[in-house]
């Protein structure tokens, strides 16, 4: 296919190639890879100012996007990719072959960092999701700060910089620029920007920004992030957004209640920290869902409110494929018990075969978590016009993201994205965060003590 760039994709590559360290902050389907591709085209063979290319990626990207993206363009056919994945046998293999770039899933960073350490050989580094890397104490951030030095260039693509707030900003940065813009270290970062807020003991488990400090912060690495938002370079078919609230039976409502006092009644006299906020909110949104895992972790069953919706919107369709977005394994087991005809999608070769399946209209119904499947999946050139959130969640990136496989450049009609929301259950709680594009941890927690004052209350 000839490639026939946007003026923001010409701009997003002109950056690239002016500057050794970036951030791409392009939204969804602005075509972050092929913008990339083309720069990493021209600094290996027009302006021989790149000679090994490395790109770290989520494994589905790694094992399709980038490989089917040099396909798809006919001036970048010629790019040879080799794929370092599978076993540690096969990926030795692959980092011998000979290519122009080498792809590899982010949870092998730490190893292939341990097979070169000061040897290390790329001298271009492509970070795809570069939020992936915005916890500094996690094993990845620290393998590849070690050969950071090593690099010449590096390209950090994302379409959601700071998915928790602008905490999440001091690591990503860090990669590109060793710490020149927002500190060498998160703990200067912090005490540059940050108060800290609610603590226990010496524990800080919130920090609030300073006043000023977002305009502060993105004004520190201007010169080296280019943000760009869908809506003001591409006219897609519109995104209409609809919350469906699901009434319960009075048996499913008490059964509902009962689990939400046993749940929440020890925590009325004491602090609720991140933790078991996350644990609390988690088994309340299991139940608004219909299900929740008991002790010994068999699956108590309380409604069917929500399959009895799906099975109305299906209908509703009239034949035209459906996407359903769940978070809980109870979830995915009800809903393939009254869905014979859905699919999930698989990993692997046989995941890429689901997804032409569903681009050519063969899969009526797919299921899809949104950590599995949020991040490089083309699947847009479906006819399907309904999303569906059958369990709700707080992550705005992951919901961003999942939404965003389908509504994108390329899709060629109106997009409903639906949210089954059980009246008077947390669900409503955390589909108003998403729509307050609310950090979801300070969401979550603040919903769990709001729900613990109610119960009190009582």
């Amino acid at each position: 296919m000839e490639y026939k760039a946007h003026t923001y994709q010409d701009y997003a590559t002109i950056r690239i190639l002016d500057t050794n360290f970036i951030a791409l902050l392009l939204e969804m389907g602005l075509g972050k890879t092929v913008s990339t591709l083309t720069a990493i085209d021209r600094l290996l063979y027009d302006l021989f100012d790149a000679s090994r290319v490395l790109v770290i990626a989520p494994l589905r990207v790694a094992e399709d996007t980038w490989a089917r993206e040099t396909a798809k363009w006919d001036h970048l056919q010629h790019l040879r990719i080799s794929k370092v994945l599978g076993s540690a046998v096969a990926r030795r293999k692959a980092l011998k072959a000979d290519a122009d770039l080498w792809v590899i899933n982010r949870e092998n960073v730490e190893w292939l960092v341990s097979e070169y350490g000061s040897e290390w050989p790329f001298d271009t580094v492509v970070i795809d999701e570069l939020s992936s890397f915005k916890n500094p104490s996690s094993k990845r951030f620290k393998a590849l700060r070690r050969v950071r030095p090593f690099m010449k260039r590096v390209i950090g693509l994302t379409g959601t910089p700071a998915p928790n707030g602008l905490m999440d900003l001091w690591a990503p940065m860090y990669l590109l620029d060793q710490g020149e813009r927002l500190g060498k270290t998160i703990t200067s970062y912090r005490d540059r920007y940050f108060n800290a807020g609610s603590r226990s003991g010496h524990v800080v488990y919130e920090w609030k920004e300073k006043k000023e400090a977002e305009d502060r912060i993105y004004e520190a690495i201007s010169d080296i992030a280019v943000s760009m938002k869908a809506e003001d370079w591409l006219e897609l078919p519109e995104r209409i957004d609809r919350t469906i609230p699901i009434p319960l039976s009075p048996k499913a409502r008490e059964q509902y209640k009962k689990l939400e006092r046993e749940l929440l009644l020890p925590f009325i006299d004491s602090d609720v920290v991140a933790n078991t906020a996350a644990v609390l909110s988690g088994k309340l949104l299991q139940m608004a869902s219909g299900a929740v895992y008991d002790e010994d972790k068999g699956v108590k069953h309380i409604h069917d409110a929500k399959l009895d919706a799906l099975e109305d919107i299906i209908e509703a369709a009239n034949g035209k494929p459906v996407m359903v977005f769940y978070n809980f394994k109870h979830s995915l087991s009800r809903i393939q018990a009254q869905f014979p005809q859905v699919q999930i999608l698989r990993k692997g070769a046989a995941g890429n075969e689901d997804i032409r399946a569903w681009n050519n209209d063969e899969i009526p119904l797919l299921l899809l978590h949104p950590k599995s499947a949020g991040h490089g999946l083309n699947l847009q050139d479906s006819s399907c016009r309904t999303v569906v959130w059958f369990d709700q969640i707080w992550s705005l990136e992951e919901d961003q993201q999942a939404n965003a496989r389908v509504h994108r450049q390329g899709v060629k009609h109106n997009i409903v994205v639906v949210r089954l929301v059980a009246e008077d259950t947390i669900d409503g709680e955390a589909v108003e965060a998403l729509e307050r594009k609310a950090d979801g941890q300070d969401a979550l927690m603040a919903a769990v003590k709001a729900r613990i004052d109610k119960i009190a209350k009582e």
